[in-house]
């Protein structure tokens, strides 16, 4: 019911979040959606993240073994 009331709601929530420059925190980003989302920290700025990054995070992503909060 809470979904409902969110700006996302209707929209899947992600798989994938990728966090550029190094940070690794979510600064409150998508709280509720991204409960189940794996995380995937880069040192690589926005505006030089590159298909090469991209990359790496899905190869990554595709090695973790989801769970789903077990």
């Amino acid at each position: 019911m809470f979904e409902d009331y969110l700006e996302t709601a209707g929209i899947p929530d992600p798989d994938l979040i990728i966090r550029t420059s190094g940070e690794q925190r979510i600064s409150n980003f998508l709280l509720w959606q991204l409960a189940y989302a794996e995380l995937f920290f880069v040192d690589t700025y926005w505006p030089d993240f590159s298909k090469q990054n991209l990359e790496e995070a899905v190869d990554e992503f595709n090695r973790r073994e989801r769970r789903y909060g077990a």
